[in-house]
């Protein structure tokens, strides 16, 4: 048994900026995003491949969160667009309807939620399937046990994957964020530190409250460490604090009851009210292959 976790507020995300065709419920309010997310995940219960059994969908609902009240520049609702922020109520109406678990995060985000059930659930399934392309969630890979995958570019990434690409392993990744910065999350970052020096450093001393501040005991060779450990030196307190924010919560408020999880179908009339609440017709309203009464 394989446990299909997804990040729902990327899949919103990406339907919305899509080229799919626009939609527009009977009071005319833009929901093209929300039909979008409907579609995407009854391909995903119709893939052989994945084959799902067990699934939930997390959504950032606000996307302000607890991390906002630690750091002031922490990304915000800023400039995502009004027709889309007015869809994070009816998306998750809709995965519901589909008869599929929904977490919607407060005061946490989606990715902690993913992170949680999948800290919890990993010694309890085959393997857990995160499926978001988010690089943050490669904090949670396990060998054999949790995986990431990008459904847009048909690429599955394991933790293997995921130390050839950082350099660091999982544990390090929110440390390598906290140096590199992480521009999707407002993380600035320190000055002077890129990829692969970041990379370097972690791989060196392991950890970011083990690096020291004289650049005399940077006994290695990289280019530059004078400047970087000055950096870090003056900037240490930040530093840390941009590690927490970068690292994901394992205790978010999420139902952790496997066979809460489990998709048995969806539920013929609750899925036909939405549609007609939408203003959903032709295939779409017959698409799922597995109903239930």
């Amino acid at each position: 048994m394989r446990l299909h976790l997804v990040d729902g507020t990327y899949e919103l995300y990406r339907a919305h900026f899509s080229h799919r065709p626009a939609h527009f419920d009977p009071e005319g309010r833009d929901r093209k995003a929300t039909v979008g997310v409907v579609q995407s995940l009854l391909a995903l219960l119709e893939d052989r491949a994945e084959a799902p059994t067990h699934l939930a969908v997390a959504f950032d609902n606000p996307i302000t969160c607890f991390r906002n009240r630690l750091f002031a520049g922490y990304k915000t609702d800023d400039g995502v667009p009004p027709e889309l922020r007015s869809q994070f109520d009816p998306v998750e109406e809709a995965v519901s309807a589909l008869g599929i678990k929904v977490w919607s995060m407060r005061d946490h985000e989606a990715d902690d939620a993913l992170a949680t059930a999948a800290a919890r659930f990993a010694d309890q399934v085959d393997e857990v399937r995160i499926l978001t392309p988010d690089k943050d969630l490669g904090q949670c890979l396990r060998q054999g046990r949790i995986v990431q995958v990008d459904r847009m570019r048909k690429k599955e990434i394991d933790e293997a994957a995921m130390r050839a690409r950082w350099g660091v392993s999982p544990a390090q990744l929110p440390a390598l964020l906290a140096l590199t910065g992480d521009t999707a999350d407002g993380i600035p970052g320190l000055p002077g530190f890129g990829e692969k020096g970041a990379a370097a450093v972690l791989a060196h001393f392991g950890s970011l409250a083990a690096i020291p501040d004289d650049p005399a005991k940077w006994d290695f060779s990289l280019r530059g460490k004078d400047r970087l450990a000055a950096a870090l030196a003056a900037q240490r307190d930040d530093a840390l604090l941009y590690e927490k924010l970068a690292t994901l919560a394992t205790d978010a408020p999420i139902d952790l009851d496997l066979a809460a999880l489990a998709y048995l179908g969806t539920p013929k009339a609750q899925f036909l009210t939405w549609c007609d609440r939408i203003g959903v017709e032709g295939s779409l309203r017959v698409r799922p292959r597995r109903w239930l009464p």
